[in-house]
């Protein structure tokens, strides 16, 4: 049953990832592109996670993923207000 949450979580990443390189697209603002980017990394989190296992001590390195697309939103948060404060 865990491995069906875990697969359907992961599915969900990475649908919003698409929808979010197909809002990318079509804005064409760096924000749309940098969550795109950061659910994608989700998604490969969620997978090697559920590939590694959760009881795996090398299961503690895929989280790294997961900080590194938490990273990419606040930095795509705080470049949008940034450059929309200096027009």
């Amino acid at each position: 049953m865990i491995d069906f949450f875990a697969g359907a979580l992961t599915m969900t990443y990475v649908l919003a990832a698409a929808y979010f390189v197909h809002f990318w697209r079509r804005a064409g603002e760096r924000l749309f592109i940098a969550f795109g980017i950061a659910f994608g990394l989700l998604a490969l989190n969620q997978f090697a996670i559920a590939l590694i296992g959760a009881a795996d001590e090398r299961g503690n390195y895929a989280y790294v993923l997961r900080v590194i697309a938490f990273l990419l939103i606040v930095a795509a948060i705080v470049d949008k207000n940034l450059v929309g404060r200096s027009k």
